[in-house]
């Protein structure tokens, strides 16, 4: 069976690594020049080690069985969320405020990001099956059979089975799909891609130095520019950071780098010290600047957090030969890495025709 996945994210690579497991003839395309989708790493310029994330983070396995499953199956450990000493809170009074704050239970990394996901099952998928900076345009029906994948170079690709991964509200505006019903496109389109419109922040440093001062690397800010920061420190020690969810809206951002960038610095030597304004490296993600995640219509509506869309997004299209898997999708914690890994192994199962 020559079967067609768009989109080499978490899902998307979860779909083909399990229809590879399975025998089946498996091609990958993916509109970006690295795989991964939305998880992606900060690298060691000469290593390539992954020193942080630009993307997701945090998995929960004891209360996420798909990722505690997967994590089994492809050999990733993980380590506790540091979360030891003061948090230091700011907005609401004259001065920072340290404290203790709860962290979240069962929150833990994985040994090397979550990036080391994206590598675990490319490799079980094989490179020669992962093609890279081959936008798809189109989908369209051919015959009673099979399918064809137009390619932004002009090549159609056919195939028997499509799985569409990437963000919903991306293939609803970029993919030509003439045979998508009203009710499908409305349901693609009313979906919000988690984290979309999202930057994230992290600063590199030689070593944890807010550990010695009795500080978890925390701080709960009303007053920005990072609302959420926490250490983000290697299991190991080797790479020092602090990561932080930014407050400034996408506009903001985008008029402004570097008074984002000093506005960061300031905020960071007010929590943690003459030391926290000279990190090594500070670096600022910014998916909202990214089309291949966001569209106009993440930018003009408010952030929220995807509920479990309609059941028309997890039907199978075009005779069955056409499915969704990207987290949003899931009936299982959409939009998590959770998500993702349960979407991508039941679409699989679905197109093998192995599901329950």
């Amino acid at each position: 069976m020559d079967i067609v996945v768009i989109g080499a994210g978490l899902s998307g690579l979860t779909a083909a690594a399990t229809l590879c497991d399975a025998g089946a003839k498996v091609q990958v395309f993916e509109a970006n020049a690295y795989i991964g989708g939305r998880i992606r790493a900060l690298r060691d310029p000469v290593s390539q080690r992954a020193l942080a994330d630009l993307g997701p983070t945090w998995v929960w396995p004891r209360y996420q069985p798909v990722a505690a499953r997967w994590l089994e199956k492809l050999g990733l450990s993980t380590f506790e969320q540091f979360n030891e000493g003061d948090a230091v809170i700011l907005g609401y009074g004259p001065a920072p405020v340290r404290k203790p704050l709860p962290g979240q239970d069962g929150m833990v990394r994985i040994v090397g990001g979550p990036t080391a996901l994206i590598e675990a099952l490319a490799n079980r998928i094989g490179n020669a099956r992962i093609r890279t900076s081959v936008p798809v345009t189109g989908i369209s029906e051919v015959g009673e059979k099979q399918i064809a994948v137009q390619l932004g170079s002009g090549e159609v690709v056919t195939a028997e089975k499509v799985i569409v991964a990437v963000p919903l509200r991306v293939a609803a505006v970029t993919l030509n799909l003439p045979w998508a019903s009203p009710s499908l496109i409305g349901a693609m389109l009313s979906t919000p891609t988690w984290m979309a419109t999202q930057a994230k922040a992290i600063a590199l440093y030689e070593r944890p130095f807010w550990r010695d001062a009795g500080l978890s690397g925390r701080i709960a800010s009303r007053s920005g520019p990072l609302m959420e920061a926490h250490d983000h420190t290697s299991v190991d020690n080797t790479s020092a950071a602090i990561f932080g969810f930014v407050s400034w809206p996408p506009e903001q951002r985008r008029n402004d780098p570097e008074g984002l960038r000093q506005a960061i610095l300031k905020q960071l030597s007010e929590c943690f010290g003459k030391a926290a304004p000279r990190p090594t490296k500070l670096v600022v993600e910014d998916w909202a600047a990214n089309p291949r995640v966001v569209t106009d219509l993440d930018l003009s509506h408010p952030s929220a957090h995807p509920d479990v869309g309609p059941a028309v997004l997890r039907q199978p299209h075009l005779n069955g030969r056409v499915r969704f898997a990207v987290s949003e999708v899931s009936e299982l914690s959409p939009g998590l890495i959770e998500g993702a890994l349960a979407i991508g192994e039941r679409v699989a199962a679905d197109v093998l025709g192995t599901s329950a």
